[in-house]
């Protein structure tokens, strides 16, 4: 029967270890994928589709890249979520019986690139490996590109799972199968794009990588999970991961919790609508020098501290940089000399690191001296606590400036890194090829006299090594039987002579012997460096630290923010508070500033009513944004404040449908307020924007005050609400820590101006309508808008006073049941209560005829006639005081606007008349 070629028996048993990744298969100069990871990647990554005989009738599918742009490749196919293995040759070709043995040498993962190219320069490249056991969970999360490992345990929580997930926005997650099912289910709103990899194994030796001490730190559940992940790192880099040496445990407790809705609602390092950059938190603060400083800044960002102690050193190194603009000048000229300290350190480790990596590596070592010194002369405690930690390396750089040519060549592959002078062997291997080429090109001189041919040349490839070529029409010069023929081209003929193939084998022999010697001699000092990585890893740090400090300093002093004073008290105090990334990105006009004040005296809960677009989203926004801010060690956006540390802070703002999960706006509402009546403490802070409106008015409003009083009476924790639902306003007099407030409003005729300024009081409208003629609605619509409000409020005025009228008779008629004497209407007057109706026949007056006629009676009456209602034939009696009564209720409807006044107001004015009357 017919078989595979042994080439193509190879590929399938190599593919066979990694059915889920394409295979990259090295074949000479290019990398080759064969069968359905040819059709696969030829689609994927729109390279041609061909074929190859493979021993059998039909032709291989097959497709190949080049193997010097292969990562190009690789990483688009990363990028799209795949795995990429790599399988190199592992055997001398010369040495090799039958085909070339070949394995896989790496496994390229989305959580586990090493390319530059690939990965965002201020973000880092997380995958996590998560342990369960009971309930709890052990999560560690490491970025391979610069040998960061944080662990922690989660104990109890699947909330608090998701909530460390999403702080990290991992590439890659893995864990047992039915774990990731249940992760994958509750984040689909908000984890797009993360590659779930089912992985339990745990052949990785934990105690012989990391230090005993470093061990003995980590619970056994934490232990677990680095264990899960090492080993996975041990089976797909397959080498050395002496770079992950240090664990960073962590309990959560130490930063202040925000679930993955809140960090998407205040835009903290993307935004919602494009998930970019722009328009965030992290790209305000961000004026880093260093792309570690920017990863960090992040980090610090996604995690505010809960410590006052290292808040406020943090704080105190920005107060001193903040009136320093020469230091911060200084510090920012430094740092600007410095690269990527972390991921030159662990391409080093990690052995990928080529000789302008160690240049780059050393031109960074040669500015920590300066940036050493300016910390220590800053004037800050913190800044020189930081500087006397910081081991310059100045004997790395000596060893890599010793050895690295000033321009040394991308590949190291190729020779020309070392110095003249660094090794011995090398300078005289190094010498022997320089004579030799001297002595080709002098041969190449005189082999011009000797024919006359000054077009002959002498020139060199892999195939046929060196040559003389001569064009066609000098043929005829060439001396008989001195030169033998080599290669026949189109224009020209190659030849060789004894003596030239004699010197060829010397010049090869020495520039072969030097290329291999040189590589050795880089990899022996590469691996030198590599020794010292922990000492590189602790600068890097420190470095990292000093440039988000000097950002802090930096935005602070050029947007005028100002040092918040941060406690660990109840009351919440910002004077003239601004929200920062509005007012940056603010082209026209000033930002409004509000105050807050959120005590135990003051009140502790905001209700908050006021028309759409008047700013009561971006005023909660702010709050929020300052309060995370103070606990990142950053000055605040505000004339004056006084921050406690918050430990939680809660979000709903602006919700959309989860489609995937099959839950309406309105569901998503519920159960986020569900975790914050559960989660929230004291300590917390509670946004809520819009409580209720995803359900009708009646059951809205009802859910709104139960959560408000929820909050109120059983959490006390800070917390600010915004509603259309004018009516909650009542809830002051009843709930001692609710304040209400408003959006100020200006009107002049159908004209609103929002003044963008939160004061105390409840609003009486939305001024939807108006809102919707701002947005560029037809007039039609707008003015039919209107028609049918007071159409509606009308009937509700109508509804309410039937229901009044209701009630009377209800009691009326429970009078009679109860076998009370009738009262005739004459008795009624008698005793000074309101006539039910008057009456002009016997049939008896339905409950709304008899409101209207009321109302109509006693204005008329009233207002307009010095007579008291008559009872049923008598004539009422004159009373001074009634005249003088009715007289300023006349002034007051002669002075009324009632031209300006919405259909609200109106109504509001004819009620409290009513009352009067």
């Amino acid at each position: 029967m017919a078989k595979y070629t042994p080439m193509i028996e190879q590929y399938l048993g190599v593919k066979a270890e990694v059915p889920d990744a394409f295979l990259f298969f090295r074949l000479g100069d290019f990398y080759e994928m064969f069968f359905e990871d040819a059709v696969n990647a030829s689609r994927e990554l729109e390279i041609t589709l061909t074929g190859r005989e493979g021993g059998m009738e039909e032709r291989i599918p097959m497709c190949g890249v080049p193997y010097h742009s292969a990562e190009n490749y690789i990483a688009k196919l990363v990028e799209k979520g795949y795995k990429v293995a790599i399988c190199e040759q592992v055997e001398n070709p010369a040495e090799a019986k039958g085909v070339v043995r070949r394995e896989i040498v790496r496994i390229v993962t989305p959580g586990t690139v090493m390319d530059a190219r690939s990965l965002g320069e201020t973000a880092n490249n997380y995958i996590i490996a998560i342990a369960e056991q009971a309930g709890n969970f052990g999560l560690t999360a490491c970025d391979i590109s610069t040998g960061e490992l944080h662990t922690t345990l989660l104990e109890g929580s699947l909330e608090l799972l998701l909530d460390e997930i999403n702080v990290y926005n991992p590439s890659e997650v893995l864990g047992s199968e039915q774990l990731l099912e249940t992760i994958r289910g509750q984040a689909a709103a908000w984890m797009k794009g993360v590659s779930w990899t089912p992985w339990t194994k745990q052949e990785f030796n934990v105690d012989g990588h990391f230090a005993e001490g470093e061990r003995q730190r980590v619970e056994p559940l934490s232990l677990h999970a680095i264990s899960l992940l090492m080993s996975y790192l041990q089976e797909t880099q397959k080498r050395s991961l002496t770079h992950i040496k240090h664990i960073r445990r962590y309990e959560q407790s130490q930063y202040m919790i925000m679930d993955p809705f809140t960090r998407r609602n205040l835009e903290l390092v993307e935004t919602v609508w494009d998930r970019g950059k722009k328009g965030t938190l992290l790209w305000l603060l961000d004026k880093t020098v260093t792309a570690m400083g920017g990863r960090l800044l992040r980090r610090w960002i996604e995690k505010p501290l809960m410590s006052m102690v290292k808040i406020n050193e943090r704080l105190e190194a920005v107060d001193k940089l903040y009136s320093q603009l020469i230091v911060r000048e200084e510090l920012r000229q430094q740092l600007k000399l410095v690269y990527d300290l972390e991921r030159l350190t662990a391409r080093i480790a990690y052995g990928s690191a080529n000789a302008r990596d160690l240049l780059a590596l050393k031109v960074s070592l040669l500015q920590m001296p300066g940036l050493k010194e300016l910390c220590a002369t800053s004037g800050s405690e913190t800044l020189a606590r930081l500087s006397a930690g910081m081991d310059v390396c100045d004997d790395i750089a000596g060893w890599i400036e010793t050895a690295i040519v000033d321009e040394p060549p991308v590949s190291v592959r190729d020779g020309g890194m070392l110095k003249m002078g660094y090794h011995e062997r090398l300078d005289q291997l190094k010498e022997a090829n320089i004579s030799g080429k001297v002595w080709i090109a002098e041969l190449e001189r005189k082999e011009r006299e000797a024919t006359g041919v000054k077009s002959l040349k002498i020139g060199f490839n892999k195939v046929f090594g060196y040559y003389i070529e001569v064009t066609r029409s000098n043929l005829g010069v060439l001396p008989e039987g001195r030169y033998e023929r080599k290669q026949t081209l189109a224009g020209a003929e190659r030849f060789v002579t004894p003596e030239l193939k004699e010197k060829e084998a010397l010049i090869l022999e020495a520039e072969d012997k030097m290329v291999d010697l040189e590589y050795e001699l880089f990899v022996e000092l590469r691996d030198k460096l590599a020794s010292q990585v922990s000492r590189l890893q602790q600068l890097a740090e420190i470095v990292a630290s000093i440039d988000v400090l000097q950002s802090f300093g930096t935005v602070s002093a050029s947007h005028q923010f100002r040092k918040p004073e941060v406690d660990g008290g109840f009351e919440l105090l910002i004077e003239e508070g601004r929200h920062p990334v509005v007012e940056a990105v603010m082209t026209g006009g000033l930002f409004i500033a509000n105050e807050t004040k959120l005590s135990q005296e003051a009140g502790s809960m905001l209700l908050i009513t006021g028309p759409n677009m008047a700013g009561k989203s971006t005023y909660m926004r702010q709050v929020a944004i300052i309060c995370i801010m103070a606990q990142i060690g950053c000055f605040v956006p505000s004339l004056k404040a006084r921050v406690p540390v918050i430990d939680r802070i809660f979000t709903r703002i602006g919700a959309a449908d989860d489609l995937i999960g099959g839950q309406s706006t309105f569901m998503v509402e519920m159960m986020d307020i569900q975790v914050m009546c559960e989660k929230a403490t004291a300590r917390s802070l509670v946004i809520i924007d819009e409580l209720g409106r995803g359900t009708s008015t009646g059951e809205g409003m009802a859910i709104a005050q139960a959560v408000i009083e929820h909050l109120h009476d059983k959490v006390g924790c800070k917390t600010l609400v915004s509603t259309h639902f004018h009516e909650l306003a009542h809830l002051e007099e009843s709930l001692g820590q609710l304040r209400n407030y408003c959006m100020a409003v200006k009107e002049s005729g159908r004209q609103v101006t929002f003044l963008r300024k939160l004061i105390p009081g409840a609003a009486s409208t939305s001024y939807g309508i108006y809102c919707a003629q701002i947005a560029g609605l037809p007039d039609s619509i707008i003015q039919r808008s209107y028609d049918l409000l007071n159409s509606f409020e009308a009937r509700a005025e109508l509804a309410v006073a039937q229901s009044q009228t209701a009630a009377a008779d209800s009691q009326a008629t429970a009078g009679l049941l109860s076998a009370e004497p009738a009262v005739s209407p004459q008795a009624r007057h008698t005793a000074q209560e309101p006539p039910l109706a008057y009456k002009t026949d016997s049939s008896q007056t339905t409950a709304a005829e008899a409101s209207a006629q009321q109302l109509h009676n006693a204005v008329q009456l009233s207002l307009f006639s010095d007579e008291q209602p008559p009872a049923k034939g008598q004539r009422g009696k004159h009373d001074p005081a009634r005249d003088r009564k009715a007289d300023e209720l006349l002034e007051k409807v002669k002075m009324a606007d009632l031209i300006n006044m919405t259909p609200l107001q109106a109504m509001n004015f004819l009620y409290e008349l009513k009352q009067k009357i």
